[in-house]
Parts: structure tokens; sequence; C-alpha cells
């Protein structure tokens, strides 16, 4: 099973994302549901950024970056994004 995590990095410490990091991001949430396989993944993080607040404060500095990782590998201290 694979977990989402979205991490939020900023553009004057990672002009390019693929730079972007957990240990580099200014802000790391984890979506609280377990994906089959990688599309899914991918698309439910983003869905789930845009239903948060964080989503609304984001500053055009700021870059997104989806990381889907295996269930098991994503310790427990990250964040689960929170809806409105």
């Amino acid at each position: 099973m694979l977990t989402s995590l979205v991490l939020i990095c900023s553009a004057a410490v990672t002009p390019d994302v693929r730079d972007c990091t957990r240990a580099n991001a200014t802000a790391v949430m984890r979506v609280p549901a377990k994906f089959g396989n990688p599309a899914a993944c991918f698309l439910h993080g983003q869905a789930y950024l845009a239903e948060t607040s964080l989503a609304q404060d984001l500053r055009e500095t700021d870059r997104i970056k989806i990381v889907c990782a295996r269930s098991q590998s994503v310790a427990a201290k990250t964040p689960m994004a929170v809806t409105r």
C-alpha cells in the first residue's frame, strides 16, 4: 500500500522541485488514506491538498510536490492532512 505525502517547498530554497524533500519542505502532510497504485496515490494527494486551508495560503513562490511512499516507511509523526 502507498501513502501520499504533500510537500510544500520554497522556490528560494529548492528552485528545482525535484530537490524538494521532507527535510527541506516548509510543510509536510500525510494523506489519511492508503492507495493500491501510484496513479491513485498522486491524484488523491492533490485532491486532499486542494481541500485544506494550507492550499488557500500558498504563495506564488511555493512549490508543491506529491510523494507516494510505502505506507510502512512513512513515519507516524508526519501529520495527517486536515480538510475544512
